[in-house]
């Protein structure tokens, strides 16, 4: 799939996919690669904002909802960031207290002039590694 990271500014992160590597036959992005990249760029941001604290657990997809919206042919730029009203600090007091805690995440993939073409509403969960 050659998805790579392109940028993460701890609220936001963006990663990239071309399309040769994720075309279907219709000659459009597989829709399995857009959920992918919109799965990952979820799992990234918490991965990553967890790292920044110093913790370390495993992140897991609890649960998703998908849209194709358009189909995109184009390589795939997928985006991430915590859903509107969610707390990280009471995200971090419940992972500290239970070892374990979920937070809301919104994905998606835009084309080149910004429109969503697919997106992604998911929980994450975060469990603590056991030492």
């Amino acid at each position: 799939m050659q998805i790579r990271a392109v940028s993460c500014d701890g609220e936001r992160i963006y990663l990239h996919a071309p399309l040769a590597a994720n075309v279907n036959d219709k000659q459009c992005a597989f829709g399995g690669s857009l959920a992918s990249v919109m799965t990952l760029a979820g799992w990234s941001l918490l991965s990553w904002r967890l790292d920044r604290v110093g913790i370390a657990a495993e992140v897991y997809v609890a649960d998703s909802r998908l849209r194709y919206l358009a189909p995109l042919q184009e390589d795939l730029l997928g985006e991430a960031c915590f859903d509107e009203g969610e707390d990280w600090d009471a995200f971090l007091r419940c992972f500290r207290d239970r070892g374990r805690a979920r937070i809301g995440v919104t994905a998606c993939v835009r084309d080149g002039t910004g429109r969503v073409v697919a997106d992604l509403t998911a929980r994450f969960a975060a469990l603590r590694v056991a030492t």
